[in-house]
């Protein structure tokens, strides 16, 4: 899609360094794809004592996806995305069965120079999210608000702004009803944006609490890549993440509080395989 992006998008790029990939439990999934174009994905999760499998299964035909997920809690998920609906637009409908009222509807708009979203609740007394972005030259100026219906009253208001260039990136997020500051700064160390560095600063202005983060990632060669991160409290996470096989995926990852040695660190295992 084109235009500036969604304002979700803004700082996403230093959101993903310092979250992405980094998982503490033991997951397994497996993906596989018919001669129909219909895509099958199993997956088995371990957390602490526990286990959680689920399977879905895509379909895509035209402009059209349809993804339908099961898992042993035994909630159906259906998720039908098209393009083009209306000039510029995607849609998605989401369906969740047996709590039905947990299904919603999104319309995304994306212009050259300006993106709008909304998305609403599927029940009698919905929460709307609304949100837009505009801009030009890599600045983007983004705003997004919920409105519960059944209380009257909004469920939140953020607005942002972020810079995006071959080099680096930038953004500013007034989030938490004007309660948090968050801004971050991406450098990339090489034109792919491979290898980069990040850092973040976030201020709760009602708690008067700081948190700064660095991070970054590194691309070994072009099957590994290795990741690490370490806010000022002394968490100190990292992961190792290597390509076995074209499009089959084995991270490792861990973290441990470098102020309470004491305690027992995580470790988290995740092998994904694609035909």
């Amino acid at each position: 899609m084109k235009g500036p992006g969604l304002f979700s998008d803004i700082g996403k790029k230093a959101k993903d360094l310092l979250t992405k990939d980094y998982s503490y439990d033991q997951k397994l999934t497996i993906s596989t794809r018919s001669a129909t174009g219909v895509a099958l994905t199993s997956g088995a999760v371990k957390k602490g004592g526990l286990y959680a499998l689920d399977v879905s299964t895509q379909y895509n035909y035209k402009n059209t996806l349809v993804d339908v997920k099961v898992d042993t809690d035994s909630n159906i998920t259906t998720t039908f995305t098209v393009l083009e609906v209306l000039p510029f637009t995607k849609t998605i409908a989401t369906l969740k069965l047996p709590d039905y009222n947990s299904g919603k509807l999104e319309v995304q708009y994306f212009h050259d120079h300006a993106s709008l979203s909304s998305v609403v609740a599927l029940k009698q007394t919905p929460v709307v999210d609304l949100s837009a972005s505009f801009g030009a030259h890599g600045i983007v100026f983004g705003a997004e608000a919920g409105f519960d219906t059944s209380a009257g009253n909004f469920t939140k208001y953020n607005a942002g702004v972020g810079l995006k260039k071959p080099e680096h990136d930038v953004s500013v997020i007034l989030a938490d009803k004007g309660d948090t500051l968050r801004a971050s700064y991406v450098y990339h160390l090489d034109e792919k944006q491979k290898s980069s560095v990040v850092g973040e600063i976030n201020r709760r202005f009602s708690t008067n609490e700081n948190i700064f983060t660095v991070g970054g990632a590194y691309a070994v060669d072009p099957q590994t890549t290795v990741k690490a991160k370490l806010n000022n409290s002394g968490k100190l996470a990292a992961l190792l993440q290597h390509e076995v096989k074209p499009k089959s995926i084995l991270t490792i990852s861990g973290e441990f509080e470098t102020k309470a040695l004491d305690r027992t660190p995580k470790f988290g295992l995740a092998l994904a395989l694609k035909p």
